[in-house]
């Protein structure tokens, strides 16, 4: 377990969180994914000597739509076993954490894909259940999958990716079936505008009743923000229906003359992104 630059994990107490990766790898081929490049990168040697790898095809399309189990690919999904704490003793990571933590599981990884064991999935939940006072952040491109774990353990935030407005309805309409104590979108990275005026622009606010929260980003290396029209409206619709929001530090460029032209939607009054976390 390692401490996160991720802004929005954060612990119960609103100090930074941290990151656990069991799983490691993912299929859904996102061009933009940070995750891949860096197993392609100075990961690369390490992931390649583990050997647990996923031995389950997939249908799934994108990237790795038809490829074959690849054992000399460093970001084919992996399964991390010594990163699974001994449960007896009632910890998370090397040294016991009486107090309470916020970690994002597989931030390297999609713990939800089809291609993923279900003995893997059952002992990550294994140890979220025996550590109750710890917070687990949950995040996934994959919600078809979601409601095989509804309801989830009281100490999961779960969340879907979502980056345009089609993935945004999907996103929705799986997270309003599943039970969660908080749930979430991450709108990052933001690529398209998520009001369609055909269809989304009055609905949106009633569509957003189903969460507790969103979060929003740029695509970075290379930077590529979204149009600041695009992140008002959706503040503008979380206000309407009671979601918070944080904005991610990636939007500060795009932020500069909106604070200069004093417009608090986006900001708090002293002109910093908002920032909110559920409570």
């Amino acid at each position: 377990m390692n401490r996160t630059p991720i802004e929005w994990v954060k612990n119960p107490d609103g100090t930074q969180g941290y990151t656990w990766n069991p799983i490691t790898g993912c299929l859904n081929g996102c061009e933009y994914c940070y995750a891949r490049k860096l197993a392609n990168g100075r990961l690369k040697s390490r992931y390649l000597a583990n050997t647990n790898i996923s031995p389950l095809q997939t249908e799934s399309p994108g990237y790795y739509a038809s490829k074959l189990i690849d054992s000399l690919d460093p970001f084919y999904p992996r399964f991390w076993q010594n990163r699974i704490p001994d449960d007896k003793f009632h910890y998370f990571g090397k040294l016991k954490q009486v107090k309470p933590r916020g970690i994002f599981v597989c931030d390297m990884g999609e713990l939800f894909g089809d291609w993923i064991p279900p003995e893997w999935q059952e002992q990550i939940f294994r140890v979220i259940t025996l550590n109750p006072w710890h917070r687990f952040y949950l995040l996934t491109k994959q919600p078809q999958n979601l409601i095989k774990f509804s309801p989830f353990p009281p100490n999961c935030w779960v969340g879907v990716t979502a980056t345009n407005a089609k993935m945004l309805r999907e996103a929705l309409m799986y997270l309003e079936e599943i039970r969660a104590s908080v749930k979430y979108v991450s709108l990052e990275p933001l690529l398209g505008q998520i009001y369609d005026p055909l269809y989304f622009l009055n609905a949106l606010p009633d569509f957003l009743s189903v969460i507790d929260w969103v979060i929003i980003g740029a695509q970075t290396k290379p930077y590529k923000p979204p149009k600041i029209e695009w992140v008002e409206e959706i503040v503008q619709a979380c206000d309407k229906a009671g979601v918070k929001v944080f904005l991610k530090d990636n939007l500060k460029p795009l932020f500069r003359q909106v604070v200069l032209e004093n417009t608090h939607c986006l900001t708090y009054p002293y002109g910093e992104l908002r920032q909110e976390v559920p409570k």
